[in-house]
């Protein structure tokens, strides 16, 4: 799954356009790896996007395509 898609479905972005541009921008890594909006995310990876003074970690548990509230709550686990 594309990691600006990924984003929105977990609800840790509320738009995907946002996503992609906080992805173009270069706040969002994959273990560690800057990443574009187009790159993939897998079970398990590791997300840290950067907010100002802020960097939330989340590693991804599970991927849903079309998920909505209560089963974006299972996509990640805040580290």
């Amino acid at each position: 799954m594309r990691i600006d898609i990924f984003l929105k479905n977990a609800r840790i972005i509320k738009r995907r356009t946002v996503a992609k541009e906080a992805c173009e921008a270069g706040r969002v890594s994959i273990n560690d790896k800057v990443v574009k909006p187009g790159d993939q995310v897998s079970v398990g990876d590791i997300i840290e996007i950067r907010f100002g003074q802020s960097r939330p970690r989340f590693r991804v548990k599970e991927l849903i395509e079309n998920s909505n509230k209560d089963n974006a709550e299972k996509m990640v686990e805040a580290l």
